[in-house]
């Protein structure tokens, strides 16, 4: 996982809570951390020292996971309007940015981070109204991905519910419904 996902989690989390309970969960969980916790965001790091931090800042928070991957997935999104706005002005709605995600975003991000790994997105109906998109990632992060696509919603000024559907019970395979307001 590219550090820049690290990095930016850690400013979520210092904005939201303090510096306190970043150093907190750096320092408690330093012994489950292969990098130390020390990430920068160019670096590639392993997917389960987020998954580390995550639950820590459950445990401290009292907040669930996937409410905090949702969180965390909005404040990404905005990261990601201002880091790589050249993708965005190619995109005049959300389900225009959203339906370009597998094969122009990433592919353009892979140019950058050859090394990066993305979740794979499908898209399996697509009207002015519905957008279905098939989720599919090892990491299990969906509720990230349903954050991001909150953010991208808000980004452009669109309401819409989302429906979030496991198609495989670990998360691995999510369906999520997006249909317009």
């Amino acid at each position: 996982m590219k550090g820049l996902v690290f990095t930016e989690f850690l400013e979520m989390v210092e904005e939201s809570f303090g510096y306190p309970l970043v150093d907190r969960l750096l320092v408690e969980n330093e012994e489950y951390l292969p990098s130390g916790g020390i990430y920068t965001s160019v670096g590639t790091y392993d997917h389960r020292e987020m998954l580390t931090l995550l639950q820590g800042l459950s445990e401290h928070t009292l907040l669930p996971i996937p409410v905090l991957l949702r969180t965390y997935g909005r404040y990404m999104f905005n990261t990601f309007t201002r880091s790589y706005q050249p993708y965005m002005v190619h995109a005049d709605s959300a389900f225009s940015l959203l339906t370009s995600i597998q094969h122009h975003i990433h592919v353009e991000v892979h140019k950058l981070y050859p090394d990066a790994e993305f979740p794979h997105f499908t898209i399996e109906k697509h009207t002015d109204q519905h957008l279905q998109m098939r989720y599919e990632s090892e990491r299990k992060l969906a509720s990230f991905a349903h954050g991001m696509i909150e953010g991208c919603l808000e980004y452009y000024g669109e309401k819409a519910s989302i429906a979030q559907t496991n198609r495989v019970a670990d998360g691995s395979v999510v369906v999520f419904d997006i249909i317009k307001e």
